[in-house]
């Protein structure tokens, strides 16, 4: 869920920024899952685990408010209480049906059991209820934005360096 920015996360990505020469550009803020309890479990994923992709559906970006992905864009990712924990650079942006996820997708989400059929199980309860909550006709045939990411700040948890000028083709979390 895209989030406002507030001067905590100006200066997170201002210190970002000064501290790899990143130049002036614009970026996104979100918070991940539904609850901040979720938020908190999906950022540990991120910060400590395997979690470099999520996903969302394309109706969130066209009538939800959330901004569309773009390759080489930055995302600055809160907790639960709305506090900066975590900046990614996107590497890879794809829609498709939900239903179409293959099983690399799954296993770099990095969530439950890795694999397609759980995420695919996973996915259609959250976004389902979504749709009870928020009054949308929810199939699992939906376009669905599927985004892999780069884990680049804090520095005790970003991957490995990128090349410079280039978003790198594969990362930490990819799947054979």
């Amino acid at each position: 869920m895209d989030k406002p920015r507030s001067p905590a996360v100006d200066a997170f990505w201002g210190a970002y920024r000064e501290a790899r020469s990143v130049p002036e550009q614009d970026y996104d803020v979100c918070r991940m899952g539904s609850s901040p309890d979720m938020a908190d479990g999906l950022l540990a994923l991120i910060l400590h685990g395997p979690k470099r992709a999520t996903a969302c559906l394309l109706r969130d970006v066209e009538v939800g408010g959330e901004m569309m992905s773009k390759v080489g864009g930055h995302v600055v990712v809160l907790d639960g209480r709305d506090r900066p924990r975590a900046i990614w650079r996107t590497r890879t942006v794809e829609v498709k049906p939900l239903n179409q996820v293959d099983a690399a997708f799954a296993w770099d989400e990095g969530e439950g059991e890795r694999t397609r059929e759980d995420w695919l199980v996973m996915h259609n309860r959250y976004f389902a209820a979504r749709a009870v909550a928020e009054a949308f006709a929810f199939d699992d045939s939906m376009p669905t934005v599927f985004e892999r990411f780069t884990l680049v700040w804090p520095p005790d948890h970003a991957d490995p360096e990128e090349p410079v000028g280039g978003v790198p083709s594969a990362g930490p979390g990819s799947h054979p």
